[in-house]
Order: structure tokens, then C-alpha cells, then sequence
């Protein structure tokens, strides 16, 4: 028989056994912060009807979306979350009770070129909160609150949550008659980070086709600087000229009054006026977050407010806020930058049961009786030397191992014995379960680690 040469596509990730904890513990921190806020889980599916997702999408979405056919029917692979959720809501209104407080973590595809930390397959973790005609100021205060209690459950506290308002830039375009390349404008400053002010001012001057004079405006205003109060103090200098402007003023000063009230630290929140998001159906507060000490990161989690993504699938006004975290890019950069804790338990199981005698019986109840005190427990049931046990125990990294002898049977107890510390105490199958859950408690042990 041939053989066939095993290998994973580019732009798809498969992880090692330990390698993959640290992700499932991010996505468990994920999971328990997002429940805290009252979001309820959701999973779309990974394949839709090709017209559902290409109503919002067309240009470069089209070119990247995997689409195929089956039969008669058109379909694609999922690129994002949001799409899917607007499909969801219009599909369920009848059913769902808004606000209607989502999240899902997810797998998404997108046929671009693979490249360092950008992949064709990954996983998105989102939340998003629907209102059915309205969608009330505080819910665009209350993300931030939500990406400060994630990312501090990583373990991280050098990060900031850079927040602008679309209304404000659309009214400031507005201002310099400018509306109608307000769209080309706000993509080409939100590349401000990338490529800097003077790259920024070539393109609105030869791409976009401004004047000098309001290129220069526009680099003027996305360049006020300071305290958050200080930034709407110097924004309050526009004010009276623009309806549209004065209405985006009163929700970013509304979203920075409540931070305080949720939580969030000013150290790790910020007015930024650069901040605009590329996407067009973005009409309110817009989000990104990025970690202090990795700039070249750029944004590790962003979103906005939305009203009318829905639009396509239902005639009804269905407004929305939300936030993405593209949770395998973050991970892989963090595991670039050796910022992912080694120190984080990766063993399958809390305990290794090894039956001593020939009777497997006594080992099969110990292991039941360990795992209904709710520690993850492993059978071992090969017949293999002690010391090739021990080593098998020691390469998956399990910290404790219960020895079951003739002497422990005849004694009505157990061995229990530390991996870490090489120390064995002789116990009943309670005390083995008490002293093995005080000695895996992982959940103070932080899964990204600050340098």
C-alpha cells in the first residue's frame, strides 16, 4: 500500500496536546466572563446558504469565501460571526427576547493568503447584544467593562481599550463637506497605526482626492491628544457645527461617564480619534484593544455599534454592539512572543490510577469514587513494568499517582504519591481526593504572563 505523506494545510493550526489547554483555558475564561454579563451561547452553522452570507459581504469578501456546490445548492463556509447572527436574529425574532445578549466561539474561514499569525481557519470569539427598535447608550459603555474582565482573567493588565465614535467622524467629514468620502476617508486613517501620518496624507490627497487644506484638518483631529477628559474638552471646540457630530459627542461622553460606574481603570481606557474601524456598517462607538508592550500585535479585540445589519434578511430596525476577539491569532502571537505561561497545568487528568494486583476491580471503584468528588482521573491498564507507568505518568505531566497493592487493599487505603515532590503518603480515598483538589487548583495560575 502507498503511502501517503501526513500533512496540515497552510493556514490551518493544529496544536499539541499541552499547547491546546492553554487554548481551551482561554476559551474557558471566555466562556465564564461572558455568562457573568448574562450573554447566552450560540453556535451557527459552520456552512450557509452562499446568498445569506454574501448579502452584507461582496467585494473582498467574495474573493475570500470558501464556496462550493453541492447538488443545486450554493454554498460557503462561514467568514465571520456577525453575519450568521444577523441571519439568526432575523430567522428568530418571534422567538428571541431582546435585548438578546449572544456569544459564540467559533470557527471561521477566510481563503486569503496564510501568513505569520493570519490563518485561513480560526477561531473568533464574539459577544453582541440586539435591541429590537432601540439599543439604549449603556450597552456601548458596558463592552468595555466586559474586555477589561476578560483580559485581566487572562492575566493581562497592560492593555488599553481605545474608544472613538463613527457619528463623530462622519459629522466632522460632514463639517468639511467631505460625506460622500467619509467611507475611503475612515479606511484609510484607521491605517494611520500602520503606516503613519505622512503615508495617511499622500493617499487622502491622491486617493481619496482631498485638498491639501482638509488633509490637513483631518490629520489636525486625529491627532488631539491627552486625557480622556482632555480629548472631549478639545472635541467640545467642534461642537455647534454639526448635528450628527454633537450626537456622537453626547454617546462617547455617556460611554466614558459610565466606565467608572462598570469597573474599568482610565489607565486601561482611551478617547482615540484615530480609531474608526475599516468596516462600513459600523454607525456608533467603535472599539479596539491592544496590549501596551506588543504593538506590533495591533488590535487583539475591536467591534462596534451597528443598526442595521439585519436589514437584509427582515424589515425591522434590529441594532446591535458588539465585539470579535480573533482568539487563534491572539493565541499564536502570544506563543510567538513566549507569553503564554508554561507554568499552566497541560495533563489530562489530576490522578493516575494503577492497579498493583492482578484483580482490576478495587481500581475501577477508587477511580469512579475520585471522579464523583470531581477531579479528572485516568485508568491505567496496560500491563506494563511499575517504572514504564511512572514514566508515562511523568511525560503526560499528571501531578499525583494512586498506587492500589496488596499491602494498600489490606490496609482499606491508597498510596498516593506527588509527582512534583517525589513524596507518598498512605490515605483513604477521601483524603486522596482532598489533597489531590487542593494541589490542581488552577485557577489562580494566570494563562498569559506579563514581561
Amino acid at each position: 500500500m502507498e503511502r501517503i505523506r501526513p500533512r496540515t494545510l497552510s493556514g490551518f493550526m493544529e496544536l499539541l496536546p499541552a499547547k491546546q489547554v492553554q487554548m481551551e483555558r482561554m476559551m474557558e475564561i471566555l466562556r465564564k466572563t461572558y455568562s457573568l454579563y448574562g450573554f447566552s451561547p450560540l453556535d451557527t452553522p459552520a456552512i450557509e446558504d452562499a446568498q445569506i452570507l454574501l448579502a452584507k459581504g461582496g467585494g473582498e469578501t467574495e474573493k475570500q469565501i470558501y464556496r462550493f456546490q453541492k447538488g443545486d445548492s450554493d454554498l460557503a463556509l462561514r467568514f465571520d460571526l456577525t453575519v450568521p447572527l444577523a441571519k439568526y436574529v432575523a430567522l428568530h425574532y418571534n422567538e428571541l427576547a431582546f435585548p438578546f445578549r449572544r456569544y459564540q466561539i467559533s470557527k471561521v474561514y477566510r481563503g486569503e493568503r496564510a501568513q505569520r499569525g493570519r490563518f485561513r481557519e480560526f477561531y473568533q470569539a464574539d459577544i453582541d447584544i440586539i435591541g429590537d427598535g432601540k439599543l439604549d447608550i449603556l450597552n456601548e459603555a458596558e463592552i468595555p467593562a466586559i474586555i477589561y474582565k476578560v483580559f485581566t482573567g487572562f492575566g493581562l493588565r497592560r492593555f488599553q481599550i481605545r474608544v472613538n465614535n463613527r457619528k463623530i467622524l462622519n459629522g466632522f467629514y460632514a463639517m468639511l463637506g467631505l460625506s460622500e468620502k467619509s467611507g475611503d476617508i475612515m479606511r484609510t486613517v484607521d491605517k494611520l497605526e500602520k503606516i503613519g501620518p505622512e503615508k495617511v496624507r499622500v493617499i487622502l490627497l491622491e486617493d481619496c482626492g482631498l485638498e491639501e487644506g482638509q488633509a490637513d484638518e483631518i490629520l489636525k483631529f486625529i491627532a488631539i491628544t491627552g486625557s480622556n477628559d482632555q480629548v472631549l474638552a478639545a472635541l467640545e471646540g467642534y461642537a455647534g457645527r454639526n448635528e450628527l457630530f454633537d450626537q456622537g459627542l453626547e454617546e462617547l461622553k455617556a460611554v466614558t461617564k459610565n466606565l467608572a460606574a462598570f469597573g474599568v481603570p482610565e489607565e486601561n481606557f482611551a478617547v482615540d480619534l484615530t480609531i474608526a474601524r475599516g468596516l462600513d456598517y459600523y454607525t456608533g462607538t467603535v472599539y479596539e484593544t491592544a496590549l501596551l508592550d506588543h504593538p506590533e500585535i495591533g488590535s487583539v479585540c475591536s467591534g462596534g455599534r451597528y443598526d442595521n445589519l439585519a436589514g437584509y434578511y427582515i424589515d425591522k430596525a434590529l441594532p446591535g454592539v458588539g465585539i470579535s476577539i480573533g482568539l487563534t491569532r491572539l493565541f499564536y502571537v502570544l506563543d510567538e512572543q513566549g507569553l503564554l505561561n508554561p507554568d499552566l497545568p497541560a495533563a489530562p487528568a489530576d490522578v493516575l490510577v494503577l492497579p498493583m494486583t492482578g484483580d482490576a476491580g478495587p481500581a475501577i471503584s477508587l477511580a469512579q469514587t475520585l471522579r464523583e468528588s470531581g477531579l479528572r482521573v485516568q485508568l491505567y491498564g496496560e500491563q506494563k513494568k511499575f517504572k514504564q507507568k511512572l514514566a508515562y505518568a511523568n511525560k503526560l505531566g499528571v501531578p499525583y499517582v494512586v498506587l492500589l497493592g496488596e499491602d494498600e487493599l489490606a490496609a482499606g487505603k491508597c498510596a498516593l504519591k506527588d509527582m512534583r515532590t517525589g513524596q507518598q503518603l498512605l490515605v483513604t480515598a477521601q483524603e486522596a481526593a482532598q489533597r489531590i483538589q487542593e494541589g490542581t487548583d488552577v485557577s489562580k495560575i494566570p494563562v498569559i504572563l506579563e514581561k
